[in-house]
């Protein structure tokens, strides 16, 4: 491997012109091809083979709409006032009127005709229902929902809108941006030179740019989480960065013991550009073993960040040397001003981290039962951990989505934000409508439950909703703890009427998300942990080294 990277390294040198230029001409491609055949990322959220997900697809075929994108209006009287008062009803009133002219609106439930209105009279909401879901819904559409209340702030109410119908595709921001001019400022402080700390940002970026673009493209023909871009993207500059960083580092101490530019380039990538190689292996073994997870919106994901890594691998061992080629002598210059240029060898005072490592070998045991000490530390809080999915509740009290979400848990209870979705399937009972009851009868007296709602049945009678209100919030545990006590009731139920039960909703998902990962768990790792033994062996030639890499 080294030798084979060792040529390869010095013919990127010598042909430095043609590999520079294809690397550009491929990236300018493939911005062509995101231009052209891009299409829309998906924010769906599938678990095949799961009750919740089997509850959502039962509905979406026997109730269509039922799944669409929602919104609450949630309106707060002024101190001292309740929303009954005339003043504050008439600018609910005016509010609910603007929601139901809005653009793509099917229905606008006021919250006085459905009573919903916390127990003190100061907290009340109006559902906003929508016919497709949040990714599919204008801006036109959005725009009229966070206008609509306008009307009813002025009048001095609070008004705050969440929901679903707020949801928006997350992108590349001001935190990659951060991340990029802190690693700017790391490497300059490292290598003191403009030109050796701009080749890996350099390499880096046009790495990630085509592992974008060629997203992008990808778009267009497979379904693609809108995550996906963003994880690509801090995957690919980590890599990027990390993996030219080694090889550069390299160079610059070769060069110093007098070899020339294209020789000091190749021995680089044959000695550092093996390690990246096989880093490079190691990340992308473990980014395409989330393929065995089951969740489809993780394995596009992995596949998309693996795709990056092995572009940012590919860019490290071609085109980094032949930009070295072009840098000749010239890597250490443009320094900057106080800054001395480090290259490891030479003088004591480079030797820092020689010093550390002999520290560590001499008193080896003592080190390891620190650094085992400190994982045990900052492995503490992970024993009182929730897991959950994202929603209103984690964002900002900055943004409105979030202000929402708090007074609804203020005038209705905490379990308010997170409503569990029972779907019945009488098809199979004699008398539908009773079963559904009897499911409905089966779940209210059950510990955490605050509501039972009425059913609502489809057109044909055969398949119902029985939302259910629990008392505390979608990722506690006692939510959970509800979920299991509501499907272990229903299936008795079932036995007895021929109605199935399935649950769906936050929690639900919550609790079929974590199963999902528990049970793919020791296959992942296994995998994982299995090819990386493989890779090490065959990189060291040791059974000991990858053995002790695999423990920690």
């Amino acid at each position: 491997m080294a030798h084979t990277l060792y040529r390869l390294g010095r013919w990127s040198v010598r042909r430095r012109r043609m590999v520079v230029g294809t690397w550009v001409a491929l990236l300018v491609a493939a911005v062509v091809a995101a231009g052209t055949l891009s299409g829309e990322t998906s924010d769906s959220f599938e678990l095949p083979g799961t009750e919740s997900q089997e509850a959502i697809d039962r509905l979406a075929e026997e109730m269509p709409g039922a799944g669409g994108a929602t919104a609450r209006v949630v309106f707060q009287a002024p101190a001292g006032t309740t929303l009954t008062a005339p003043e504050n009803a008439a600018a609910v009133a005016a509010t609910v009127e603007a929601l139901a002219a809005a653009p793509e609106v099917v229905a606008v439930v006021d919250p006085f005709e459905a009573m919903a209105i916390s127990e003190d009279g100061t907290i009340g909401f109006a559902t906003v229902s929508y016919p497709v879901s949040a990714p599919e819904l204008t801006d036109e559409a959005k725009a009229a929902l966070a206008a609509a209340p306008e009307v009813a702030r002025q009048a001095g109410l609070v008004v705050e809108v969440g929901g679903d119908a707020l949801a928006t595709t997350p992108h590349a921001g001001s935190s990659e941006v951060l991340g990029l001019l802190a690693a700017i400022v790391v490497l300059l402080v490292t290598f003191g030179s403009v030109v050796a700390a701009g080749l890996p940002i350099l390499t880096a970026l046009i790495g990630v740019g085509l592992g974008i673009s060629l997203i992008t493209a990808a778009t267009g023909f497979i379904d693609m989480s809108s995550t996906a871009p963003t994880l690509a993207i801090m995957l690919g500059l980590a890599v990027g960065i990390d993996y030219a960083l080694f090889i550069v580092t390299r160079h610059r101490q070769l060069l110093r013991t007098g070899l020339t530019p294209e020789e000091s380039a190749a021995r680089a990538v044959g000695t550092a550009g093996s390690a990246v190689v096989f880093a490079g292996a190691v990340v992308v073994i473990a980014l395409l073993g989330l393929l065995v997870v089951g969740i489809p919106f993780l394995s596009v994901m992995g596949i998309a960040a693996a795709g990056t890594v092995t572009v940012a691998v590919l860019i490290a061992i071609t085109l980094l040397p032949a930009l070295l080629g072009f840098a000749g002598e010239a890597i250490d210059r443009l320094r900057v001003p106080g800054l001395r240029v480090h290259t490891g060898l030479g003088t004591q005072r480079d030797a820092l981290g020689l010093r550390w490592g002999r520290f560590v070998v001499r008193r080896a045991l003592p080190v390891l039962l620190v650094s085992l000490a400190g994982l045990a530390l900052f492995a503490i809080p992970a024993s009182s951990i929730e897991m959950g999915l994202p929603d209103d509740g984690s964002k900002s009290p900055e943004v409105t989505e979030r202000r929402a979400y708090d007074l609804l848990a203020q005038g209705f209870g905490p379990g308010f934000n997170g409503p569990l979705i029972v779907a019945v399937d009488a098809s199979g009972a004699a008398d539908a409508e009773r079963a559904v009851t009897a499911v409905a009868e089966a779940i209210a007296p059950l510990d955490h439950v605050a509501v039972v709602s009425p059913p609502t049945f489809n057109e044909a009678g055969a398949v119902a909703i029985v939302p259910v209100i629990p008392t505390s919030g979608p990722s506690h545990p006692d939510t959970a703890a509800l979920v299991d006590d509501i499907r272990a009731a229903t299936r008795a139920v079932a036995e007895v009427t021929g109605a199935t039960a399935s649950v769906t909703g936050a929690a639900a998902l919550n609790i079929d998300v974590t199963d999902t990962l528990a049970d793919a768990l020791p296959v992942y790792a296994l995998i994982v942990v299995g090819l990386a033994l493989v890779l090490l062996t065959a990189v060291f030639r040791s059974v000991l080294v990858p053995l002790k890499a695999a423990l920690g």
